[in-house]
């Protein structure tokens, strides 16, 4: 016999249906991975571990480590789901779920790659938030250090000094850099021509490879170890830590900070320096600032010769009365001080400052900015550099800071690591534009002058290719949207020179179908790959889900209706 109330049952049903459409439903995309982590992870740590945009913290979490206001706006692409290990077992899950459920997977340590590669992408995506894996192990008896990705330079170089006033490590001057990413694209800082860079120091490594299997260097082969000092490890795996080889620093080290206008004789000083930085005692570092400034209404340029010496300040100024006499150095000039004391120096604290300030992450720290890099092989003529003080004039606000080669950069061999920039480079060109304001307005206009400046200097650089530093990511020299040899032959080339190749074969050998990816990784030989169904994946696994629960919903309300 018919139900007599069948048809208002009906009619509820279909009200509850739109009522449960309205209402917050459990994300599904949140559901899926949390599934699939809990087959390796207990469920209450896997939930703990992902911050979807439901979840009240995910803006913080998420602006925490970027570090280019310019990828924090309200149209920039936001990953769905930030995942954030805290053992290195929840790594190898996130890489197993993310390709189960079909997400591109973006790794960030620092959050300081300039162009927002890794934690922005225009397909749905993951980022896994390295920031919890920070432990750092330093071990006096064999002078090295193991480093998780997720610590920073600054916490590095304090857990150095607790352990000895005497050691150090060739690494970046900005102490909120994350290791993980600094070390897989080079990294160098004032040690460069004393030590050369930091992957030169580089012994071991731990990563997840695509399959989800934690490697060290024996168990990953020299290839890929090659590869991950300095070819990028986002485009091969997920680097957990590195162990390195720490370096003697001196008792006592000096610094000194001379800064020139055009009329008292930079242009002279600069002339003087691109000859005399690359080839000095390697125990002296000397990076110079150019800048267009104001003084008197009236508009100039400065130039700012910034130093560490590895001695005393006697030594120095002897030194560079003999071989730089221009600078017109004193000991008033310089600050004798420790090693862990130039460190802060350099990263701008007064001198004196505890070393503890080191620790300091400085989160949701953002600027808007933008950054370029070139070498230069041949000395600038003075009238090269009288014109390059109108075209800095003219733009009105582009930097460029000048980092000396030389010393132990002139005798590591350009294949030796990916990073290829040795011998015949006398410096490193870093373009470099802050703003305050937001819009796009503000964007097209500072970012068009480091372009601009960036042509100008065309003739002065490198050529064929011309050459830029991987870790001053620049989107300009290239990009990928297929994944080819042959675009990522444009920027790969420009970053890694004959190394590219050898880049390519170790990447066809670990991720032939390419799940390791940005818009300038290293992508594989064979065309093969599998991007583009990770995509559809995506759209049929949320589909599948959203479906599934509204079946189960209606089920709920109708079993007894029929």
């Amino acid at each position: 016999m018919p139900n007599p109330m069948r048809p208002y049952l009906i009619l509820s049903v279909v009200f509850f249906f739109n009522l449960y459409h309205s209402m917050a439903v459990p994300d599904p995309t949140h559901q899926a991975l949390l599934q699939c982590l809990t087959q390796s992870i207990p469920t209450d740590t896997a939930s703990s571990i992902i911050v979807s945009k439901s979840n009240p913290s995910y803006t913080s979490v998420l602006r925490a480590y970027i570090r280019n206001a310019r990828f924090n706006t309200s149209s920039t692409p936001k990953p769905l789901i930030i995942i954030t290990p805290l053992d290195e077992s929840h790594v190898s899950a996130a890489v197993i779920c993310s390709q189960k459920l079909g997400f591109q997977l973006k790794i960030r340590s620092g959050g300081h790659d300039y162009e927002g590669l890794s934690y922005v992408f225009d397909n749905p995506f993951f980022v896994l938030d390295m920031f919890n894996l920070r432990s750092i192990t330093v071990n006096m008896a064999d002078e090295t250090a193991w480093v998780g990705a997720g610590a920073t330079l600054g916490e590095l170089y304090y857990n150095i000094w607790k352990n000895s006033k005497v050691h150090g490590f060739p690494a970046g001057v900005c102490p909120t850099v994350g290791v993980g990413g600094h070390l897989s694209g080079a990294g160098y800082g004032t040690l460069i021509r004393k030590y050369g860079l930091s992957v030169d120091h580089v012994v071991d490594a731990k990563l997840v490879d695509v399959n989800g299997k934690i490697l060290d260097r024996k168990t990953m082969g020299e290839d890929l170890f090659w590869a991950i000092r300095g070819g990028g490890a986002a485009s091969f795996g997920v680097v957990l830590s590195y162990k390195i080889k720490l370096v003697p620093v001196p008792e006592t080290v000096t610094v000194f900070r001379i800064e020139r206008l055009l009329t008292e004789n930079a242009t002279d000083i600069t002339f003087k320096w691109q000859t005399i930085a690359p080839t000095t005692d390697e125990n002296l570092f000397m990076r110079m600032l150019l800048q267009p400034v104001t003084r008197n209404k009236k508009k100039t340029a400065r130039i700012s010769v910034i130093a560490l010496y590895l001695g005393d300040s006697d030594s120095l100024v002897s030194l560079l009365q003999k071989d730089f006499p221009e600078l017109s150095i004193g000991k008033s000039n310089c600050n004798e001080t420790t090693w862990i004391d130039s460190v802060l120096w350099w990263a701008n604290f007064n001198l004196g400052t505890p070393p503890t300030a080191l620790l300091d992450r400085d989160l949701n720290d953002a600027g808007f900015l933008k950054r370029k890099s070139d070498y230069v092989q041949t000395p600038i003529p003075k009238s090269g550099l009288e014109s390059l003080w109108q075209k800095m004039i003219e733009l009105g606000k582009v930097g460029m800071v000048f980092n000396a080669y030389g010393g132990r950069m002139d005798q590591i061999k350009p294949d030796e690591t990916p990073f290829p920039h040795r011998a015949g480079n006398l410096y490193k060109i870093q373009y470099s534009v802050n703003w305050d304001q937001p819009g796009s307005e503000a964007d097209k206009n500072f970012t068009t002058q480091a372009k601009l400046l960036h042509d100008f200097m065309t003739s002065f650089v490198s050529k064929n290719p011309r050459s830029a530093y991987f870790n001053y990511r620049d989107i300009d020299v290239g990009s990928t949207k297929k994944w080819s040899y042959e675009e990522g032959k444009v920027y790969g080339e420009s970053y890694f020179n004959g190394n590219y190749e050898r880049l390519v074969d170790v990447k066809t050998a670990v991720d032939a179908n390419n799940f390791f990816r940005n818009e300038q990784s290293i992508p594989p030989r064979s065309s093969s790959i599998l991007h583009s169904s990770y995509g559809s994946a995506t759209c049929i696994i949320t589909a599948v889900n959203t479906c599934w629960y509204y079946i189960v919903f209606i089920f709920s309300l109708c079993s007894d209706l029929f």
